[in-house]
């Protein structure tokens, strides 16, 4: 049996395209559906591009049912990706997939972590700071925005003429090469 895998993305899916791209010829593990909350996210065409079944949800079905819960069991599905999914996760979801859920932030957590901090908002903090380095982290989904238990970090340099699209690109470089990989990897060390 493979392990099957639940996308979720609100927006481009970038990543989720790098990861259904690692495991379109996989033999242990392949992406079985792409979630989203918004209507209009381009990660549903990149799901039609793979022939990877979607399914758009609104923020009643996401928190007050257990709509998701049951399709994701219906499925089968063993590990939840988080792939710019701007939502808090509900417990109920949490309780459903221990330890199965996670996320990929743009920034080296706990710095620039927590509830506004995603996509370019990182970046700017990070460049506002004069930082001179950052990366992304892999992690555990939690009941908080960005504080769960680390699996992977990378890191790159940031140059002091850096502007925020060559940070953007710089830190989308590491998600594109690592976040497959992680996700294997976690795969593997699951008990079938």
């Amino acid at each position: 049996m493979k392990k099957r895998i639940a996308i979720f993305a609100s927006g481009s899916g970038s990543n989720a395209q790098k990861i259904m791209e690692h495991f379109k010829r996989h033999n242990d593990a392949e992406v079985a559906i792409i979630l989203t909350n918004n209507p209009q996210a381009y990660v549903l065409q990149r799901a039609d591009n793979f022939e990877i079944p979607s399914h758009v949800f609104t923020r009643k079905e996401f928190y007050e049912t257990d709509e998701v819960i049951r399709l994701l069991k219906n499925l089968n599905i063993d590990i939840i990706v988080l792939a710019g999914f701007l939502w808090l996760v509900p417990q109920s979801l949490l309780k459903a997939f221990p330890n199965k859920i996670i996320n990929l932030h743009p920034a080296l957590l706990p710095k620039y972590g927590g509830k506004g901090m995603y996509g370019d908002n990182v970046h700017k903090a990070i460049l506002a700071d004069g930082e001179d380095e950052s990366g992304i982290t892999i992690h555990f989904v939690n009941e908080n925005f960005d504080e769960g238990e680390i699996i992977h970090q990378s890191r790159f340099k940031i140059e002091p003429d850096d502007t925020l699209e060559i940070v953007k690109f710089k830190g989308q470089q590491l998600e594109h090469h690592h976040f497959p990989r992680v996700v294997e990897n976690l795969l593997k060390k699951m008990k079938s």
